[in-house]
């Protein structure tokens, strides 16, 4: 049996384009010998469409899309096909997140998802009712003489064995396993984290060695708003043994023969946390732009390497032809800094457009002077300059259509070092997961790997945002080595201030950075979404409130 695997890239609520890049591959799958196909998680919805589950109306159109691929896939392949499915009980949630199984021209099994996941990102438990575990078989499918467990991305992802705890009662797999399966099938819609899929195929490895059977599975590539989903869809033999994985960050249709597990092409990958940081930006950025109907983009250039690695970026995704990068050099803009800025644009092949903000400022000079008159010059006049930037670059994006990209790193976003409604402007935050170490490391990389574009002194200079004489950020912050280190324990190991202390980091340096983060929430609860890369960041998984006094 020869097992096809559809890792697609749907645009949620486009059911009926997702359908049709279904149908067409599972027909090339089928030119491939593919005996049976199956989707990512939700495929014919995307995931995750979040609150159009509420919708009626956009359940029932799911469902009238899955029973026409089912008919036009009638002498085409038999498919798993993730979507949804209303809940007619009465009780519980309104909705199953599960696999439709498709063949002959008809949806002939329903497969729905046990493990609802609500934590980080996933608040599934919002939307779903979990199978209901009434009948003992309801994850079992009968296909040409092998019986095949069928789980949903969570539902392989709770072995006790493998995993320090359990957070759930029912083990799908254990279940599963009650049958002697021939194969175990997972439709997944797994997002990146840096380092994830090394962790996926231990994980996956370790259950087919586990159960001593087949383990297939097929995960969703592409970005979807703060999410960006990898792919390496992949396969295991019997003894864990990783026999076939597709290729990262793209779609792909990739076969696997069970009668002949080595048979199949392991895609060749970079894990190094720069790569992966890269083609997480490129994708995430590419697809949030394209899908939200933009096509072109706008990037303000300073001379900074956090403008620098946006701009590659945005070159990268959307080509060279659609970025527009704009210079707004005040008096305080260093020649070094012009100069960097227009060599980055002429190798990487954009335009640029400069725009001096010395005129404006010297308009909110004199309408301020009477308020403003006997007090001293502090980050006042410092944040009227980024909102005359934001204003700039707003205006150029609503008169030209362009998306607004903006730059601040998660360095930046957690303590507060950025201006609302100034640099904060815009419609996506490219690298707002990226510390400012790792921008510097993407910088690097990228010149390396990529083309050696982003001129040294960029990368070499001290970090400086030019809104006053002489201006260095460490004049502000600690260094971005110290700097990245607290917030990494503080923000992504949920390490409290006694804790970070007692990992080394002088007491009074800890107490500034964690009042700085905790302050600076009520900028980041209005800042434009970016893309996940880390296991927390500052997107829909995390929820801190805003009027409280809080003790860490």
């Amino acid at each position: 049996m020869k097992i096809g695997i559809l890792q697609l890239n749907p645009v949620v609520g486009d059911i009926k384009g997702n359908a049709e890049k279904i149908r067409k591959a599972a027909l090339k799958a089928q030119t491939r010998g593919a005996d049976l196909c199956l989707t990512p998680e939700m495929a014919l919805t995307g995931y995750p469409p979040r609150d159009l589950l509420f919708y009626d109306g956009f359940v029932n159109t799911t469902r009238a899309m899955a029973e026409k691929l089912a008919l036009d896939l009638k002498d085409g392949p038999p498919l798993l096909l993730g979507s949804i499915e209303k809940n007619r009980s009465g009780q519980g949630k309104p909705v199953f997140n599960c696999a439709l199984w498709c063949e002959g021209g008809e949806i002939r099994q329903i497969f729905r998802k046990t493990l609802l996941p609500t934590y980080d990102v996933f608040d599934e438990a919002r939307y779903f009712e979990p199978a209901p575990g009434d009948n003992p078989k309801e994850n079992i499918l009968e296909f040409q003489g092998r019986t095949i467990g069928v789980t949903i991305c969570e539902d392989a992802w709770n072995d006790k064995d493998f995993w320090d705890t359990r957070s759930y009662s029912r083990d799908p797999l254990d279940e599963a396993a009650a049958h002697n399966p021939d194969l175990i099938l997972n439709l997944s819609a797994s997002p990146i984290f840096l380092g994830k899929q090394k962790l996926r195929e231990d994980m996956l490895g370790a259950v087919a060695k586990k159960y001593s059977v087949p383990l297939i599975y097929a995960n969703q590539t592409g970005g979807n708003d703060d999410l960006v989903f990898d792919g390496r869809s992949c396969g295991f033999a019997p003894d864990g043994s990783l026999v076939g994985r597709a290729p990262g960050f793209t779609e792909e249709v990739l076969v696997i023969d069970l009668d002949d597990l080595q048979g199949s092409p392991i895609a060749e990958d970079d894990f190094s946390k720069a790569s992966e940081t890269w083609q997480t930006l490129v994708l995430g950025t590419r697809d949030y732009v394209r899908k939200s109907s933009f096509s072109k983009a706008l990037v303000g250039l300073s001379g900074g390497i956090d403008s620098a690695v946006t701009a590659v970026v945005a070159v990268e995704a959307l080509g060279a032809e659609n970025v527009l990068c704009v210079l707004m050099p005040s008096p305080y803009s260093s020649q070094g800094s012009i100069d960097d800025s227009l060599k980055l644009a002429d190798n990487l092949g954009i335009k640029t457009l400069t725009l001096p903000i010395q005129p404006i400022m010297d308009q909110f000079d004199k309408a301020l002077a009477e308020p403003f008159k006997g007090l001293e010059i502090d980050t006042t006049e410092e944040n009227i300059q980024s909102r005359i930037r934001g204003n700039l670059l707003m205006a150029l994006s609503n008169k030209s259509g362009a998306m607004l990209l903006t730059t601040g790193n998660k360095s930046e976003l957690a303590v507060g070092y950025c201006t609302i409604y100034g640099d904060m402007s815009g419609g996506f935050a490219v690298i707002s997961d990226v510390d400012k170490t790792g921008v510097f490391d993407v910088a690097r990389w990228y010149n390396e790997n990529i083309k050696p574009a982003i001129p040294e002194n960029i990368i070499t200079k001290p970090p400086s945002a030019e809104l006053r004489p002489d201006q260095k950020d460490q004049d502000s912050l600690p260094p971005y080595d110290i700097l990245d280190g607290i917030l990494g324990l503080h923000i992504e190991q949920h390490k409290s201030m006694q804790q970070i202390i007692e990992a080394g980091f002088e007491e009074k340096i800890v107490e500034k950075v964690l009042k700085l983060v905790r302050f600076a929430e009520f900028k980041r609860r209005q800042a434009a979404p970016g893309i996940k890369l880390t296991p927390r960041s500052f997107g829909t998984g995390w929820r801190m409130p805003l009027a409280c006094k809080r003790e860490l």
